[in-house]
């Protein structure tokens, strides 16, 4: 079952995304920010499922208010929704991640999982990304696979140099070829993490370059981020050794320094991000 969820603070705001709100890397971004952040901040953690949300916002143990709301990010309509009645934020995290599992065929499993992680994500940019404030931070927490490379490289033109709504007909075309069979012949790979990863950090591009001059003069950063190898239910099925994985905990505090760093690196604009330093993106 689809169980997408979001936290995120706003005045001094954030905005994440996660399989489950009260769980993993979406309830350690709220955590951390919420220790983090000033007394007059609101942090919003959101999510499908009511009680989950109530819970979880009663284990948040910080400085900041930290608020539950319920929102499906797979609902552009909801998302939508939720930037017109925010108004404006600074900060939103986009942390979607759909449930995978490794005895299912993937083709199986596409669907959902492109609709939280892809979709998901788009929609939160398309929506909440245009309420954030000047000097503010969009952020997508994606994964090493997500540079070009992990694609070949007949490929590349789908998602190098090209707008959002290019991204987005390109998750369309991949989902439409895995379904009628023709994803191997045009060199989709079969693992469906790989495509799905490079189309978030492209959608972060796109975006990054349609708005790169006055989030710069500004101070506003755009970037994707990877958390590194993270002990969480999700990624237990597909790893055997965690001896040098992060917690969740762990995980989002170089995010979290990134995020509430006093000054913008512009080197780090538009681009995949992983412990402070830029991934090529080929």
């Amino acid at each position: 079952m689809k169980d997408p969820n979001l936290g995120w603070p706003h005045d001094t705001t954030s905005h994440s995304t996660r399989h489950r709100a009260n769980q993993g890397i979406g309830f350690a971004f709220v955590q951390e920010l919420a220790a983090r952040m000033d007394p007059g901040d609101l942090v919003l953690l959101t999510g499908r499922d009511p009680q989950r949300v109530a819970e979880a916002v009663t284990r948040i143990d910080g400085v900041a208010r930290v608020e539950g709301r319920v929102l499906d990010v797979t609902d552009p309509d909801a998302v939508a929704g939720m930037a017109a009645e925010l108004g404006a934020v600074d900060i939103v995290i986009s942390n979607a991640v759909g449930p995978l599992v490794p005895e299912r065929p993937q083709s199986e499993q596409v669907d959902v999982f492109a609709d939280v992680a892809n979709r998901g994500a788009q929609y939160v940019l398309r929506s909440l990304g245009q309420i954030v404030r000047p000097g503010g931070r969009l952020i997508v927490v994606a994964s090493s696979l997500g540079t070009l490379d992990h694609l070949p490289e007949r490929l590349w033109s789908r998602f190098d140099g090209v707008s959002l709504a290019e991204v987005e007909r390109a998750v369309e075309d991949w989902l439409r070829s895995v379904h009628d069979g023709t994803a191997a012949e045009q060199g989709w790979p079969e693992w469906i993490n790989l495509p799905s990863k490079v189309a978030q950090v492209a959608a972060v591009r796109a975006v990054a370059a349609a708005r790169h001059t006055e989030d710069l003069a500004a101070g506003t950063l755009v970037a994707a981020v990877c958390p590194g190898l993270v002990d969480t239910r999700a990624s237990r099925p597909w790893f055997d050794d965690f001896s040098q994985a992060k917690s969740p905990a762990e995980a989002v505090v170089p995010i979290v320094d990134l995020i509430l760093a006093d000054r913008v690196d512009a080197a780090m604009y538009g681009e995949l991000v992983r412990d402070g330093k830029v991934l090529p993106w080929k």
